[in-house]
């Protein structure tokens, strides 16, 4: 291998500080992230299940109610009912138990 010069230099410094960025990332913080990206799906599914739950049998809200938060909950509808009817595994559940990682 030569000598980098010029624009390779630059290119692999380029390269070598985002492999250390997305390796500092993971140490610190990635738990983080996963972790709130699954308590707001939680949250999404719990405010969806409120508004909407007289789909599956489940009326909490009155329907006017219901009609003027349809706008918002259109896009996410569709995800939801899929999310819903899930087929479940036992994985699904260790997070729910407390010591199991």
């Amino acid at each position: 291998m030569g000598v980098l010069v010029g624009k390779q230099w630059k290119d692999w410094l380029r390269q070598v500080r985002r492999v250390a960025s997305e390796i500092l990332y993971g140490m610190t913080v990635f738990d983080w992230v996963r972790d709130l990206q699954r308590q707001r799906a939680e949250v999404e599914r719990f405010f969806v299940l409120v508004t909407f739950g007289d789909i599956v049998g489940l009326p909490i809200l009155p329907p006017y109610y219901t009609l003027r938060l349809l706008p918002y909950v259109v896009p996410v509808l569709n995800r939801w009912k899929r999310n819903l009817l899930r087929e479940r595994d036992l994985t699904d559940l260790a997070e729910l138990i407390e010591g199991v990682d």
